[in-house]
């Protein structure tokens, strides 16, 4: 298949023979939503006895757990061979389904990052009260191989949640009211899964214009978000009905303008400029004042990209360290030069550096 033919494109078809016509490394993420294997045998009812719209679709039935796992195994092996050596994949699942899922995943060497918890803050009761609510799901997030250079935009996620880490339980409503697909006022779709789940799963790990897989397309939820996040998706989905609602819910999906779509890039993926390379390249003079921001000090910038003050020479960091009594300093935050009468930090010279195209 050419490429083109799966860019923000639903192929219908049965998900293990559709993805086997997929070139190797095709795609950068995987979400999936597989069948839960739910073992459901008899109908769920309400102490009123209303009937329960729970998962009873011949879809999620299996006739038992080898051929379930047989299952399990196919579909994952081909979404290793079609995700990019960099790649990674994230899965998710309930207590019926995801253990068996996990040792299949280690067993075919994907490397697991994390197992997250989706904990819901609106669950379905437990109505016969004989277990506890079931309140969560798990996902697994795990690289295509232990050595995967994986796609995880840290800063932006800790700058999502106020200056924080993100932790590994996300607590998260299911899907309902105006977000849940309907057809003819019933639900569309028995498994839809909340936009903010892959909001939050395609932000952290994807890049804008990357390519996501979801071979278990359902309602379209994976492609909905990806489309507003400026990312690209291919779905593949059995039932005919469900692209239809997918199709739909997609074309009225309005993208976030590229403007707003930048995620904040790790410190470490930023080349390293030593203070001295401003000095050779002229953006500094030697003999430039450099000031801390209260102006207290005063320091000299010399031809080797070393500072003075007060008798202390040696680098941005060092000096400013010593005058501060402080076992360290960030002397690109910490040393500011004068322009047009007012103080700015000698990072923003290194910026300057840092955009220029033939850096």
């Amino acid at each position: 298949m050419a490429k083109n033919s799966f860019i923000n494109k639903i192929l219908q078809g049965n998900s293990i023979e559709v993805l086997r016509n997929i070139p190797d490394e095709t795609f950068d993420l995987v979400f999936a939503d597989p069948p839960y294997n739910l073992q459901l045998d008899k109908e769920l009812q309400r102490p009123d006895n209303s009937k329960v719209s729970a998962v009873n679709d011949k879809w999620d039935q299996f006739s038992s757990f080898n051929q379930y796992d047989e299952f399990t195994s196919q579909w994952l092996k081909e979404c290793k061979r079609v995700l990019k050596k960099n790649g990674s994949i994230w899965v998710i699942g309930t207590y019926h389904n995801i253990f068996r899922v996990g040792k299949i995943i280690q067993d075919l060497n994907f490397w697991v990052l994390n197992d997250v918890i989706w904990n819901k803050k609106n669950p379905m009761p437990n109505f016969k009260g004989t277990r506890f609510t079931n309140a969560h799901e798990t996902l697994i997030w795990a690289a295509k191989e232990q050595k995967s250079k994986y796609t995880f935009n840290y800063n932006s996620l800790k700058c999502f949640n106020d200056d924080k880490q993100v932790r590994s339980d996300w607590d998260l409503a299911i899907c309902n009211g105006n977000e849940r697909c309907k057809t003819n006022g019933e639900k569309a779709h028995s498994t839809q899964k909340p936009e903010a789940l892959l909001y939050r799963v395609i932000l952290s790990t994807s890049n804008k214009g990357d390519l996501i897989l979801d071979p278990f397309f359902g309602s379209g939820t994976t492609g909905a978000v990806a489309k507003k996040l400026g990312r690209n998706f291919c779905g593949i989905e059995k039932e005919r009905k469900y692209i239809e609602v997918a199709k739909k819910r997609i074309d009225n999906v309005r993208p976030i303008e590229d403007d707003y779509l930048k995620t904040i890039e790790k410190k470490r993926n930023e080349k390293r400029i030593p203070f001295g390379m401003l000095v050779e390249s002229g953006i500094i003079e030697p003999g430039l004042s450099l000031y801390d921001f209260k102006k207290k000090y005063t320091a000299k910038v010399m031809a080797d990209g070393s500072i003075g003050c007060k008798n202390i020479v040696g680098s941005i960091h060092k000096v400013g360290a010593e005058l501060e009594g402080a076992p360290s300093c960030n002397g690109w935050s910490y040393w500011h030069f004068n322009i047009e009468g007012k103080l700015k930090p000698i990072d923003y010279l290194r910026q300057k550096i840092r955009s220029k195209s033939n850096f």
